[in-house]
């Protein structure tokens, strides 16, 4: 028999309420240090004019920031507003069914929340914002995940975590009554179906007539089973020899792509879109009915290792390199709202433009989806919940790094639209001085050169614009040009991996709405442990958002998938006070 509580001894430093500590001189001296340097950091960020400043003074500033927002606001709300409470048994233990509710090593729910949450969003978003200057979005994506977005998702995370594991929906029709409530969760179904469509097609755009990316993103599947058959059957507990098998075989993977794609293998790893279209819808509902200690959470786990480790990487090597941000920090059409990329001024559309890394809603339904039937102890919400947001918006900044130290020139040249920009690099350059910058036909010539691309001309989206600034350090602190190309086609695998986590997780999250709402008339359909139901729902799900990848999302803006994201987060706050008091310790 199940108990809905079990007692045991609280652990670690995020359980209960904070009591007074002796305070160490020399953790006094470690903060008053990271807050001097974060404070000289954004000082040169904010009021340096006249001359190019590091893109390094936007490494400082994030991290000082993030790590003064962890260490004492988080902390505050864990123990102050939410009162964390170890002692009381999670959905995970008092629900464990093996499918769906299972304890999960912190360590490897921190890797499958991140890479969850963590989509197209830190990687685009950014990089389309970067037209306004490099100010408007460091200031937005820094503060704004502070007191916004890394909140939300851990606030969501405890309160789910509270009610058994319930998703949104079914906290929004308890909190506002059935009618209003099946009204939100049909709405917010619908948000996600067409955030999901979005990022697949970033997906398919990345990995379309690309051997190499296809082939080592193919190969996590397989990788991701090896470790979740290896830590629950052969070495159970055992993550960090998991982990090491895993990322070891990753590397192959990645390295064995380039050897696929200038081999006769290249052929059978040479899809189109129509083609990976359906390979994802597949993917999606595999991912969304196996068991998800099978493939979900390994492979997102795994997908985290690449994600955190390119990105330190960047953030590593910008301070090594030590390179200009070349953009201004506000350009005119931060006010003017005629920007080339997207129109819009500053206000709202950066925050519009700018949604995960931020503040997004969308990770509020991975937070009242997943992550709260797999979590182990309540005091977790905050390095998960919390951590894992201040870890996307550090995404972000290594992003909007990369775009603003390319030369403003090439930048609108490979984002500009491309009726505007014409087909041929004399058109481009002469499209782009119109706009009030310059750069020659024979250097975007010699910049596609560089990545053995054919051209870069009105490459928008954001992802190649990321790939040839993360390149651009790349090469300056390793290989120097000569490995120039090869990372560039490094990025646009990796970009494609990072935003895939996303898709699957999400598709698992939409099979929970699904089944909670049609559990409203149907109770037995709710249950997410009956196979019919969980089929049936994924495929609904899957085949929503693949039609509309394959049918008509390419003509889906970007702004439409973010102003959607936004409109969710704008639901997950209603009613916090009867949601407050009803996740209270009794």
């Amino acid at each position: 028999m199940v108990t809905t509580e079990r007692p045991r001894e609280p652990e670690g430093p995020g359980t209960g309420t904070a009591g007074p500590r002796r305070r160490d001189p020399r953790q006094i001296a470690i903060w008053t240090a990271v807050a001097v340097v974060g404070a000289v950091a954004w000082a040169i960020v904010a009021f340096v004019r006249g001359e190019q400043i590091s893109a390094a003074w936007l490494v400082f500033a994030a991290v000082a920031s993030y790590a003064i927002a962890y260490r004492f606001y988080s902390r505050w709300i864990a123990h102050r507003a939410l009162r964390v409470d170890d002692t009381r048994a999670t959905p995970a233990e008092r629900l464990d069914d093996g499918q769906d509710y299972q304890p999960t090593d912190r360590r490897v729910l921190f890797g499958h929340h991140f890479a969850a949450i963590a989509g197209a969003g830190p990687l685009v978003g950014p990089v389309l914002a970067a037209q306004m200057g490099y100010l408007p979005g460091t200031v937005w994506i820094i503060v704004g995940v502070v007191f916004a977005g890394a909140v939300q998702d851990m606030v969501t995370l405890f309160f789910s975590t509270r009610r058994g594991g319930r998703s949104l929906g079914q906290m929004a029709r308890e909190e506002i009554g059935p009618v209003g409530g099946i009204a939100a969760i049909v709405a917010v179904l619908a948000i996600m179906v067409i955030l999901l469509a979005v990022l697949a097609l970033v997906v398919v755009q990345a990995l379309a007539d690309s051997p190499w990316g296809t082939f080592s993103l193919a190969m996590t599947i397989p990788i991701a089973l090896f470790m979740g058959v290896y830590l629950r059957y052969l070495r159970p507990g055992k993550i960090i020899e998991a982990s090491v098998l895993g990322v070891a075989l990753l590397l192959l993977a990645i390295v064995g792509g380039g050897w696929v794609q200038d081999s006769s293998w290249g052929e059978v790893f040479h899809l189109s879109a129509n083609q990976l279209t359906l390979a994802l819808v597949v993917y999606g509902f595999a991912a969304s009915v196996l068991p998800v200690w099978m493939l979900l959470a390994p492979r997102d786990y795994l997908s985290s290792f690449m994600k955190v480790g390119v990105v330190v990487l960047l953030a590593a090597s910008i301070v090594l390199a030590w390179p200009t941000l070349q953009m201004a920090p506000l350009t005119r059409f931060a006010s003017d709202g005629l920007g080339p990329v997207s129109a819009g001024s500053l206000f709202p559309f950066v925050f519009i433009t700018i949604a995960c890394g931020a503040l997004s809603g969308f990770h509020a339904l991975v937070a009242s989806g997943t992550t709260p039937k797999l979590i182990q102890k309540e005091s977790q919400v905050r390095v998960i919940g919390y951590g894992a947001m201040l870890t996307e918006s550090f995404v972000a900044i290594m992003a909007l790094a990369a775009a603003c130290i390319l030369d403003p020139g090439l930048y609108f040249a490979m984002n500009m639209p491309a009726t505007v920009l014409g087909p041929t690099v004399e058109s481009a350059s002469a499209a782009v001085q119109q706009i009030g910058f310059t750069i020659s036909p024979a250097d975007l010539a010699a910049a596609a050169s560089a990545v053995e691309e054919q051209t870069l001309v009105g490459r928008s989206g954001g992802a190649p614009t990321l790939a040839v600034g993360l390149s651009t350090v790349f090469s300056e602190v390793f290989g120097g040009d000569a490995l120039r190309a090869f990372w560039y086609h490094f990025a646009i695998m990796f970009e494609a991996l990072f935003i895939l986590t996303t898709v699957d997780a999400g598709t698992r999250v939409g099979r929970f709405m699904l089944q909670d709402t049609v559990g409203n008339v149907w109770p037995r359909f709710a249950d997410t442990s009956w196979k019919p139901a969980a089929w049936l729902s994924s495929a609904v799900i899957v085949g929503a958002w693949g039609y509309l990848l394959y049918a008509g999302v390419k003509t889906t803006r970007w702004a439409a998938s973010t102003s959607s994201s936004h409109c969710s987060a704008s639901r997950t706050s209603c009613s916090p006070p009867s949601r407050w008091r009803s996740a209270r310790p009794c």
